[in-house]
């Protein structure tokens, strides 16, 4: 056994791909500088294959797996130069392709001392374009508070350029972290279903006796053309009702979007 920071895992559903009823499980081996490692199972997880890195043996955190329609594997993770990246397996899980990079994603260290790693989230529409989100703060002067960004793919190889999700103006001082995105999977094309769950603070610059900790939604039902008006989730927080950590204040790592 070997300790793992985070570990993430589907299935390949869909009856026309030709690595039909295969798992793919994903984690990264801290024991190993979070060093990339896949395994598949052709058994619906009975058994396992051996561990395998990428052919560029790449490191990062926060991969999570998504299975295009064609068959064709796609992980996406947060790497160690200050990005996102990708990498696939067009093989069923035999080999792994060196990652590619998606985008870098300067980020805003959140006040407060709040734990807060700006692990991406992703999630596949049912005609299988793949929208990877993140916390980042290139629309905001000074870098001063981060917005939640996405960009696309349709094979994991190549990607959109990022797009802000407007959740609130970049003139404000909200800054967002710590979010999941997820997709009606019978939506597609310029009719997908987005829903973005998040963490904020309404007022950025803070410290721990007056940051402000809240949780939002927003959704878009037309591919992120236009969002509806962001909703509060339940009540504030106060930091010193949180568990610390070697890593400051934790009020999760991830969080999690589904339809």
């Amino acid at each position: 056994s070997f300790p793992t920071r985070r570990s993430s895992d589907l299935c390949d559903n869909t009856p026309s791909s030709p690595f039909y009823g295969n798992c793919y499980q994903e984690w990264d081996d801290t024991e190993q500088g979070d060093f990339l490692q896949m395994s598949t199972s052709s058994d619906g997880g009975l058994t396992w294959g051996t561990n395998k890195g990428t052919a560029g043996n790449d490191f990062g955190i926060g991969g999570q797996p998504v299975v295009l329609l064609n068959g064709t594997v796609v992980v996406t993770y947060a790497d160690f130069s200050g990005g996102m990246s990708a990498f696939t397996s067009t093989n069923g899980g035999q080999s792994w392709n060196a990652a590619i990079s998606v985008a870098n994603a300067p980020s805003h260290g959140e006040a407060g001392g709040l734990r807060s790693a700006g692990l991406p989230s992703v999630a596949i529409d049912h005609g299988g374009t793949i929208y990877l989100s993140w916390s980042d703060c290139r629309f905001r002067a000074g870098c001063a508070e981060n917005d939640i960004v996405y960009s696309t793919s349709t094979d994991g190889t190549h990607w959109s350029a990022v797009v802000r999700i407007p959740i609130d103006p970049v003139t404000s001082t909200v800054d967002h972290f710590i979010q999941g995105l997820g997709i009606d999977p019978n939506s597609s094309g310029s009719s997908a279903h987005l829903g973005l769950t998040y963490y904020y603070y309404p007022v950025s610059n803070c410290n721990p006796s007056t940051c402000v900790l809240l949780a939002g939604f927003i959704q878009s039902t037309n591919a992120g053309s236009t969002w509806s008006y962001p909703l509060q989730l339940g009540t504030p927080m106060q930091l010193s009702w949180l568990p610390n950590t070697f890593s400051g204040r934790m009020v999760a790592d991830y969080v999690a979007t589904v339809f």
